[in-house]
């Protein structure tokens, strides 16, 4: 009797853990299958023409701009906080009250912005533009966010610790971890790749950050993931990005 098919389907561009990854984790923290369409070989209908195809498609939804995209059964959303947002009390990554998951969603808006000004670093003028087209604006617009922006954002998320009370300093909605504390781990990881130099400096003084950054990878299912062959390593594709004049910053 042939497998079951995962009832999601994550559609992101193949090769990169990009906005896509934070997705991904929450399917692995909960230990739900999901089907990551792309990374399927072409002859099985994945790769990146499975993507294309999807935004290329009419239907009764408005068809998403960009990936990454969630389909379950006729339920097709976009946008990586829409996604958790819809997917996390469905598959029990955040807590079921109203209040954590708007808590829950303000903090994944969050993450958002900063991921946008993260890309930004690198690609300052234009996305049609290669990096060694525009290194001279993205040393300047990175040289800024090193100095100003990460140290803002990461006293943001340090409050947000701080202000959980049920979560004692260690997580950021409720008791227990949620989708927010998995994305934020990404965060963290994704800072520290880009910009080691610069979150040498300031991570000193979050230490609750690197502590929820280790909790998360050492929760069973996550280490589990992180040790496999689905967890795509960061790379010069995405968009946490590691180049050594920026990364000296």
């Amino acid at each position: 009797m042939p497998a079951k098919k995962p009832a999601y389907e994550l559609f992101y561009w193949p090769g990169i853990p990009g906005r896509g990854e934070f997705v991904r984790l929450a399917f692995e923290d909960a230990g739900v299958p999901y089907d990551d369409v792309a990374r399927r070989p072409a002859r099985e209908g994945g790769g990146a023409a499975a993507v294309q195809r999807l935004l290329e498609s009419t239907g009764t939804f408005l068809t998403p701009l960009g990936p990454p995209v969630l389909r379950h059964g006729r339920v097709l959303v976009a946008h990586t906080a829409a996604i958790l947002q819809w997917l996390a009390p469905r598959i029990g990554v955040v807590p079921r009250s109203e209040e954590s998951r708007l808590r829950a969603h303000q903090i994944q808006l969050t993450v958002t912005d900063l991921l946008a000004e993260v890309h930004d670093t690198h690609h300052p003028i234009a996305v049609s533009l290669y990096y060694e087209d525009q290194r001279k604006e993205a040393a300047r617009r990175s040289a800024i966010f090193v100095r100003e922006r990460i140290p803002m954002f990461l006293r943001y998320f340090d409050r947000a610790l701080a202000s959980n009370r049920a979560g004692r300093g260690r997580w950021l909605v409720g008791p227990g971890a949620s989708y927010p504390d998995l994305s934020l781990f990404q965060v963290v990881a994704g800072l520290r790749y880009a910009f080691p130099a610069a979150m040498a400096r300031h991570e000193r003084k979050f230490p609750r950050l690197a502590a929820l950054h280790d909790a998360v990878a050492a929760r069973p299912r996550i280490a589990a993931y992180l040790a496999s062959e689905r967890r795509l390593p960061f790379n010069e594709h995405g968009i946490f990005r590691h180049y050594p004049e920026l990364a000296a910053l």
